[in-house]
């Protein structure tokens, strides 16, 4: 895949696809994380004196939803694109086509929600043949969407000669794609073991320690015959947990667990609020975050590491009671010199931004599924489609 500093787009119309599926209420948008990080490449197009042509999906609308329209995009990229954004209420009518054609060097135009269309996610060939007609050169910048097969990713290619990434997905890659190194460690939490299993086998033979937090620790911790309580556990992944703790017995990896945790009893919605060593939980406990002695070890551990990945919140962060974990080494992270700092998109960046901000990170992945699937070793669907057409 060449890169976008790689072609040449002076004069030309690039269509390019971003991931603005952002929270809108109101018409207001209430996280603009995503948006902001397509202005690299936005802004490298403007120096090129290029014109642009941005398309992107919002939410699950479908067919058209007046809520889920894009409208709400136009007027805030308007705030730093002044008199340069046009909108067209359809991605694919003669009419917004006519536009993306007569635009002038340094305009942008923002297509509707490409979901409002079905053809969108069936990856239809003549949905992508009438979408291609809005450039000449396409630009893929959506790492969000990058781990599916969509006309706007995928069938596309087929109908353009000269076609690249942008400059987010290159540091997307850059930084997610991983290699055997010394020094690298991953945090990994979250609900589910079934959703990381790949990356969990993947960093046992490509990083020095994993550490393992939220939910997902009591199903390892159950694997191995304590007690849980109430806590939340996979039963049907008890015997992979096992597993996975034999397989970094035998090949001297260290999968480092809880040894304590916040927790309450009966249900999550009790004021009364415990730390216990997990040796020591009872039938109706339930643990809900990490406890102070695992933070301490994680630290120590992390303190070792050259570079950190973090996938996967360390608790119930939702709850302020439960987050303290997540808080903790979120600043932690932040405060460790000349270290890379991974985020692996998704909730983790949901839990940051809660209680704190994005910055001092070396890099925050816009990707949720996508991060997932690069940081287990797997080739995106993105890349296999580019192979192919």
């Amino acid at each position: 895949m060449k890169a976008i500093n790689e072609l040449d787009i002076t004069n030309k119309t690039v269509l390019i696809r971003f991931d603005y599926n952002v929270p809108i209420n109101k018409g207001k948008i209430i996280n603009d994380f995503r948006i902001k990080a397509s202005f690299e490449t936005i802004n490298y197009c403007l120096s090129q004196n290029a014109s642009i042509v941005i398309m992107s999906h919002l939410g699950r609308p479908n067919g058209r939803n007046s809520d889920l329209s894009l409208k709400p995009v136009q007027k805030y990229l308007n705030k730093y694109y002044k008199n340069k954004i046009y909108f067209s209420d359809d991605c694919i009518s003669s009419e917004s086509i006519d536009i993306s054609k007569s635009l002038k060097p340094g305009q942008i135009h923002l297509l509707e929600n490409l979901r409002f269309y079905k053809q969108e996610t069936d990856n239809n060939r003549e949905f992508s043949k009438k979408l291609s007609s809005h450039g000449n050169i396409y630009v893929c910048d959506s790492f969000g969407t990058s781990h599916r097969s969509h006309a706007s990713n995928s069938k596309i290619l087929n109908f353009f000669k000269h076609r690249c990434i942008g400059l987010l997905m290159i540091r997307e890659f850059d930084f997610l794609y991983q290699k055997k190194s010394l020094g690298t460690g991953i945090i990994i939490g979250g609900a589910k073991i079934s959703t990381k299993i790949k990356m969990i086998n993947f960093f046992l033979d490509n990083a020095d320690y994993i550490l393992i937090g939220g939910a997902m620790a009591f199903t390892f911790l159950k694997s191995k015959g304590l007690n849980v309580g109430l806590s939340m556990v996979e039963n049907h992944m008890l015997d992979i947990a096992k597993e996975i703790i034999e397989k970094s017995k035998s090949i001297n990896k260290n999968i480092i667990l809880p040894v304590d945790v916040v927790c309450v009893k009966d249900n999550i919605d009790s004021n009364k609020i415990f730390i216990k060593n997990i040796n020591n939980l009872e039938d109706n406990d339930i643990g809900l975050d990490i406890g102070p002695e695992t933070l301490n070890i994680f630290r120590k551990k992390i303190n070792k590491l050259d570079k950190v990945i973090w996938n996967g919140p360390l608790g119930l962060f939702e709850n302020k009671n439960f987050s303290n974990g997540t808080i903790k080494v979120s600043k932690f992270l932040k405060r460790m010199k000349n270290k890379i700092t991974i985020i692996g998109g998704g909730d983790t960046v949901s839990a940051i931004e809660m209680y704190d901000n994005l910055s001092g990170f070396t890099h925050v992945s816009t990707g949720g599924g996508a991060s997932l699937k690069l940081l287990s070793g797997e080739k995106l669907n993105l890349t296999k489609s580019w192979e192919m057409y």
